[in-house]
């Protein structure tokens, strides 16, 4: 059974693209979202087994929507993501409800198949 995946980020080009290489490493992407409010909606009525979340949410912060998606829906595992590197946010990482964080240039089925899979079955 495919994993199902919700990406939030707010570059469009970016959804696409990850979208694509996801569906390509087997996962079932059920919805991407823009914001932190679609996000919420998307995580309630999909019921998605992991969200990746990109960290810079334009006006949002990505850090502070795991946290409050970890309570709203704590069976998701949560997957920080950014263009920047993990030293950048290593402490706020370690610190967010995620279960890991992979760069956007790294982000492929394999290595967010191995996260989840290191994390527990989805």
């Amino acid at each position: 059974m495919p994993i199902r995946c919700l990406i939030v980020d707010d570059q469009k080009s970016f959804l696409d693209a990850a979208r694509s290489v996801l569906e390509v490493g087997g996962f079932d992407v059920v919805g991407v979202a823009t914001t932190a409010a679609e996000a919420f909606r998307l995580a309630a009525e999909l019921e998605p087994n992991v969200a990746l979340v990109d960290i810079d949410l334009a006006e949002e912060s990505g850090l502070d929507l795991a946290a409050a998606l970890a309570a709203r829906a704590p069976g998701v595992k949560l997957v920080l993501i950014s263009t920047h590197g993990e030293e950048d946010f290593e402490e706020l990482i370690e610190a967010s409800p995620a279960i890991g964080f992979l760069p956007k240039t790294e982000l492929s089925g394999r290595a967010l198949r191995a996260m989840v899979e290191g994390a527990g079955a989805a």
